[in-house]
């Protein structure tokens, strides 16, 4: 029950209301404290998080940063939600992937699924899966009229489409009652496979797919749009919503152009979208792109109702890794959660060993449970628009939305996806973005837990027997890529040498003074070598420059690395740099960023370079095997 103010039971009634201009200035204590002098609204920015496409997470958000009202659950702009009820009802819809080639193994595995919380089914069919003739026994023992069946074929679409609905009629299964998604999606084919051939042939064989599930299979949509692609080419959360519009708004006018109305072209399509371990920024997505296709769908001439966009979240593959996989456990429970949060009508949490091939039963288990958990002993399902009211969600979705139609526009204004693809234009950008990411990555300025922070070089690899190989990519593909990517081709380097030599590439950390001086540091570039498969060796004691030589020669190292604190390193790094030197090291490093007079005298002494927080982590590990020898 909500109590009103004028009933007498205002809350904090008694004390006088805080302004922003007050908290701005204790803000500019506490930074003061730190070094910083910024005043007023300076010193608010000062705290702020710079995300992707210019946005940012500021420190505070009142009523006032709030944008418009942004309607009920159900009803357009749908930001609340495409259905009133949201996922209160029955929760979202568990939709499993299965990309494995053997159609009886394959069977298995869809059966437990189902037995076990899974509630549809999502077939990789094609080159880079099941057969399209081993659909039938892969769904051996489904109940098609209750598990609905997803298809993603890639160019195959048709005829794996085609195999599918027929067996729909050798099961006697009701048209009426048919569900699922037919997966057909040429433009996301065309930018992930690339190649010098039109989609236009691709489309036309959609179309008449759609045109059929409109006359005779009402429960099964015809096309996903699918912004994977962009995605994992390491495109931004605006970008793969405007490319997703771009995408939709193609598929609209070949549908209508086809002969269906604009309410019967959006029942056709399914949109796909990426939830990754930044749960708000995840959320703020899912609202905006219900919000944009509910716009692009009024311009159309689409009745509210059929305004209202389906959507299926996969948990991103960019931010999987291959080292420590475990960690992907917590962040695929993140991204569902966000994915649940934001609206998502089906959500896809891919096993936390999907990087290293296909997914063995324990993995897919874990998978499916992160969704029952979620929602049976979470109960995030039964609130309709948890985010909903929460002034940092709504402002980053009004935010996220106008960014992503601005790309969106530019993508129109240069002939639409299809052009923008064949143009370059898209790649161009996503590459743009990546490389802008990659630097924050190298720097770990985004760190990647189990990789570039915290690393264990003594974990037991984790093996998988390998996901069928997709098809060489063509002219024009998008590519894909991962978090870690950077880090596992410097972990390459590093095992294939202690495959060769049985040992793995070292560092001597000379820890001068007592722990409370050098302990910090010392963990600081442990942590940092680590990172690129260089094990870090130091004594259990402090060294110094009469020490360090035998300490240094009992280390079997060939490159070390100074740490302490910056009072000890003016006592004693000038003399050990020298030690370091005439015991034959290869190349010193220094933990610290010193500057002036101080640097120049520790270069003179023989410190070749200094590792510091935000300084290019793979450039100076690169630096490192190149000095080693390691290929």
């Amino acid at each position: 029950m909500t109590v009103l103010p004028e009933n007498g039971f205002s809350l904090a009634a008694e004390f006088p209301d805080a302004t922003r201009e007050q908290w701005q200035r204790l803000v500019e204590g506490v930074l003061s404290k730190a070094g910083t002098v910024a005043e007023g609204p300076a010193a608010e920015d000062a705290l702020a998080t710079a995300l992707q496409d210019g946005l940012a997470t500021r420190p505070l958000y009142t009523a006032d940063d709030a944008p418009a009202v942004p309607g009920f659950p159900g009803l357009p702009p749908f930001v609340r939600g495409g259905r009133a009820e949201g996922t209160a009802v029955t929760g979202w819809d568990v939709r499993q992937r299965h990309a494995g080639p053997d159609p009886r193994r394959a069977n298995e595995a869809v059966l437990a699924d189902l037995e076990n919380g899974v509630t549809s089914l999502w077939l990789t069919v094609g080159a880079s899966g099941l057969p399209v003739d081993g659909i039938p026994a892969a769904l051996d023992g489904v109940y098609l009229d209750l598990a609905p069946v997803v298809l993603d074929a890639g160019a195959d679409f048709e005829a794996a489409a085609r195999r599918l609905l027929s067996l729909h009629d050798e099961r006697a299964v009701p048209r009426t009652a048919a569900r699922g998604n037919l997966g057909a999606d040429p433009l996301g084919t065309w930018a992930r496979t690339g190649g010098d051939s039109d989609p236009a042939g691709a489309l036309d064989a959609a179309t008449g797919l759609a045109a059929l599930c409109a006359r005779t299979y009402p429960g099964i949509r015809a096309l996903t749009v699918d912004a994977l692609p962009y995605h994992e080419a390491g495109g931004s959360a605006a970008q793969e919503l405007g490319c997703s519009l771009a995408t939709g708004v193609a598929y609209l006018r070949a549908l209508t152009a086809a002969g269906l109305t604009v309410d019967e072209a959006c029942a056709q399509l399914e949109f796909r979208y990426a939830a990754t371990a930044d749960q708000f920024l995840t959320i703020a997505t899912l609202r905006a792109a219900r919000r944009l296709w509910a716009r692009v769908a009024e311009v159309s001439g689409a009745t509210p109702a059929a305004r209202a966009q389906r959507q299926h979240a996969v948990t991103s593959t960019v931010m999987m890794t291959r080292r420590d996989p475990w960690v992907n456990m917590l962040r695929t429970t993140i991204a569902c959660l966000g994915a649940g949060v934001g609206g998502a009508d089906a959500v896809t949490v891919l096993p936390f060993d999907e990087a290293l091939g296909l997914p063995d039963a324990f993995a897919r288990r874990v998978a499916r449970n992160t969704s029952s958990i979620l929602l049976e002993e979470s109960h995030l399902a039964r609130v309709i628009d948890p985010a909903g009211g929460s002034w940092y969600v709504e402002r980053l979705t009004d935010e996220l939305a106008h960014t992503a139609w601005a790309w969106f526009q530019e993508i129109e204004r240069a002939g639409g996806q299809a052009a923008a693809l064949r143009s370059g234009l898209v790649a161009e950008r996503l590459a743009r973005t990546w490389q802008e990411r990659s630097a924050r990555l190298a720097t770990r300025r985004e760190p990647v837990t189990g990789v570039s922070e915290f690393p264990h070089l003594g974990e037991q690899a984790v093996s998988r027997e390998s996901a069928p190989a997709a098809p060489a990519p063509g002219p024009g593909a998008l590519p894909r890529v991962r978090r870690d990517e950077a880090y596992e081709a410097l972990r390459a380097r590093s095992d294939a040498h202690l495959a060769a030599t049985g040992a793995r590439p070292r560092v001597f950390l000379a820890a001068l003074g007592p722990a409370a001086a050098h302990t910090g540091r010392v963990t600081f570039a442990a942590n940092l070598f680590q990172a690129g498969g260089v094990e870090p060796v130091h004594e259990p004691g402090p060294v110094d420059a009469g020490t360090v030589a035998e300490a240094f020669a009992r280390s079997g190292a060939t490159v070390a690395c100074l740490c302490s604190s910056d009072k000890l390193y003016a006592e004693q790094a000038e003399a050990v740099a020298e030690a370091l030197a005439a015991a034959g090291a290869a190349r010193i490093f220094l933990a610290g960023r010193p500057g002036g007079e101080q640097r120049e005298a520790y270069l003179r002494a023989g410190v070749d370079e200094f590792v510091f927080a935000g300084g290019d982590a793979v450039a100076v590990l690169s630096s490192v095997l190149d000095s080693l020898g390691v290929a």
